[in-house]
C-alpha cells in the first residue's frame, strides 16, 4: 500500500469513529435561587475518551495526516497532563500507531491507566521539562511531536465542521434564551476558547466570553497587562487547564473578560456541583463553574432573562484519589469551607460575595 492510500484509509477511520457518535449532551441545570438566569453545561465528558481533548485530538490527528507529518509507522509524541494523551493515544490505537506520551510527574493515576488501556506508554518529567522532554523523545524516536499547545487553535475549524462552538450554538437555538449571554470556558492550550471566541465573530453573535484561570497559570495576568513573555514556576493542580507560560494556542483578543479562580473555589464548586448533577466532575468543570456563578450573579442583579453555557470537561472518576480524597486536600492545604459556605449561601440568595480571605482578582 503507498502513503497516500495509507493516509486516506486512516481519515477514513478517524471519519468513521466521528459518526459512530453522537454529539454530546447540553445539561441544563437548575441552580437553586437564580430566577432569571438559566446555566447549561455542555458535557464533554461523553465522548469516547472521556474528556474535551477528544475533539482536540480528532482535529490534530487530521491536520497531521493532511499536512503530511503523519505517515504509515509513524510514532505519535505528546506532551500532556493525562486528558489530551488519552484522547490521542485513542486515535493512534484506530490508525495503527505507537504513542508515546510526556506527562508531568505528578499526574492522576487514573489517566495513566487509560493511556495504557489504549496501548500508549509514557515517561513522567519534571512539569519544567515537559515541553523539551517532548521534542527531545520526537527526535530519539524519529516520530511526531503533536505539540497541542502550539497547534489547537489552528488544527481546529472554528468556522464549523461540528466544532465545540458550532454544536453548543446549535443546541442553545431550541432554549428559551436560545443566544447565551456568555460562555464561560477555561483555558489550557487555549484552544477551545479561540474556537468560541472567533466563531462568535463570525456568526455575528452578541454572546461574550469569560475565560477562567486557575492559581499558577499565566494566562489571567497576560490578559489583564498584555505581557505574553510572564512565567510562572508554580503549576497549576487543576489538571487539563493552566500553564506555566503563554501558549500559543492562546488567543487574547477573541475573549471579552478572564476571573482568576483560587484552586480551593474550584474544588469545593465540584463537592457541592455534585449535589445538583448527581455525579462527580474534574476540577477544570469547578474552575468554569465558580466563575460561572460570579457573572450569573451579576445578570440576575438585572433581573432581566438571560443564559449562560459553560464546559463539563470530564468526569470525576479520574480524580478519586486526589480532589475527591480528604486526605489529599489536606496534604495539599487546601480549605474548602468557606468556598462551599458562599456556594451553599448563593442558593438562597444569589449575590456574589468572595470569602474574606480570597485575595484572587476578577475584571
Amino acid at each position: 500500500m503507498d502513503n497516500r492510500e495509507w493516509v486516506r484509509q486512516a481519515i477514513c477511520e478517524i471519519e468513521a469513529d466521528y459518526k459512530r457518535s453522537s454529539d454530546t449532551h447540553l445539561l441544563k441545570v437548575a441552580v437553586p435561587g437564580f430566577q432569571y438566569v438559566d446555566l447549561y453545561f455542555k458535557d464533554e465528558s461523553t465522548h469516547p475518551t472521556g474528556s474535551l481533548k477528544h475533539r482536540l485530538a480528532r482535529s490534530l490527528f487530521l491536520y497531521g495526516l493532511c499536512n503530511g507529518s503523519i505517515n504509515e509507522g509513524t510514532t505519535i509524541i505528546e506532551a500532556s497532563s493525562g486528558s489530551t494523551a488519552i484522547s490521542e493515544a485513542y486515535f493512534a490505537k484506530l490508525i495503527g500507531l505507537d504513542f508515546v506520551a510526556v506527562v508531568p510527574e505528578n499526574t492522576a493515576e487514573e489517566k495513566l491507566e487509560k493511556i495504557a488501556f489504549y496501548g500508549g506508554t509514557f515517561h513522567k518529567v519534571p512539569p519544567s521539562d515537559l515541553y523539551r522532554a517532548a521534542e527531545d523523545l520526537a527526535m530519539k524516536l524519529g516520530g511526531v511531536y503533536m505539540d497541542q499547545f502550539t497547534f489547537a487553535e489552528r488544527a481546529t475549524d472554528w468556522r464549523g465542521n461540528n466544532n465545540i462552538a458550532q454544536s453548543i450554538f446549535d443546541q442553545m437555538r431550541y432554549e428559551k434564551n436560545s443566544e447565551p449571554a456568555w460562555v464561560v470556558v477555561s483555558a489550557g492550550t487555549g484552544g477551545t476558547s479561540a474556537t468560541i471566541g472567533r466563531y462568535i465573530r463570525y456568526r455575528g453573535l452578541s454572546t461574550r466570553l469569560c475565560v477562567a484561570d486557575p492559581e499558577g497559570s499565566v494566562f489571567y495576568e497576560a490578559f489583564m497587562h498584555r505581557d505574553y513573555s510572564v512565567t510562572s514556576t508554580k503549576p497549576s493542580i487543576i489538571e487539563g487547564i493552566g500553564r506555566p507560560r503563554v501558549e500559543p494556542s492562546f488567543v487574547p483578543a477573541v475573549i471579552d473578560r478572564m476571573i482568576k479562580v483560587p484552586d480551593a473555589a474550584s474544588l469545593a464548586c465540584i463537592h457541592w456541583l455534585q449535589s445538583l448533577l448527581d455525579r462527580r466532575c474534574g476540577g477544570s468543570t469547578g474552575c468554569n463553574m465558580y466563575a460561572a456563578l460570579e457573572i450569573m450573579c451579576e445578570l440576575e442583579a438585572r433581573k432581566a432573562p438571560a443564559s449562560v453555557v459553560s464546559v463539563l470537561c470530564d468526569g470525576g472518576e479520574r480524580y478519586a484519589n486526589s480532589y475527591y480524597s480528604q486526605r489529599w486536600l489536606r496534604e495539599k492545604g487546601l480549605h474548602l469551607e468557606p468556598y462551599t459556605e458562599q456556594l451553599n449561601t448563593l442558593m438562597e440568595k444569589p449575590v456574589w460575595s468572595r470569602p474574606e480571605t480570597d485575595e484572587a482578582s476578577t475584571n
